[in-house]
């Protein structure tokens, strides 16, 4: 008697993807969003970021992905913790909010035209990892955030380089508290 090959029709579950993600600390810091727990990631204005929060392509955020917590524009700038996605595409409600800065007159609450994720924290670094050592790491030459005209707020990382810039910043290395160039993981 013959038997029967039987495929699940149930989707594959997408594999957990890495991110980075850039705050300036004076506007939102890793200590806010430790406080808060969750936060919505507002104020993104640029399509190719935003399309990484919307959940839709095969190489967006889900539920459950993992993220670098970056303070951009800081002395030093450095990566700081690390979050996790909680939802994706939802709407950012910065876009209708007229006194904002990002406000967006063209989105309506029935077609936006700005997303965003709710992230939730994880953990802080016990030493930040400046973008100096990121930049001298072998291991994390190939990273976007490095990368000549790489400007943007989200960004994909790599489970090594998440892996390897996590495991830096949960030493602590330095008498000033930022893991510094050469610095052994």
């Amino acid at each position: 008697m013959p038997t029967a090959l039987v495929l699940s029709m149930a989707p594959m579950a997408k594999p957990t993807r890495y991110w980075l993600m850039k705050s300036e600390p004076d506007v939102y810091s890793i200590d806010d969003l430790k406080k808060d727990g969750h936060t919505l990631w507002t104020g993104v204005r640029n399509y190719q970021a935003r399309n990484y929060m919307m959940g839709d392509l095969e190489d967006s955020m889900k539920p459950g992905d993992r993220f670098i917590f970056y303070h951009s524009n800081a002395e030093p700038s450095a990566c700081v913790g690390v979050g996790q996605i909680s939802k994706v595409r939802v709407a950012d409600p910065e876009q209708f909010n007229k006194k904002s800065d990002v406000f967006e007159p063209k989105s309506s609450k029935d077609n936006p035209r700005w997303y965003c994720a709710e992230v939730a924290f994880v953990e802080k670094f016990a030493s930040p990892v400046s973008l100096e050592t990121v930049r001298l790491e072998t291991q994390l030459k190939d990273m976007l955030l490095i990368r000549k005209g790489s400007r943007l707020s989200v960004q994909p990382v790599t489970k090594e380089e998440f892996e390897h810039v996590a495991k830096l910043g949960r030493k602590r290395l330095s008498p000033k508290g930022v893991s510094q160039p050469g610095d052994k993981p």
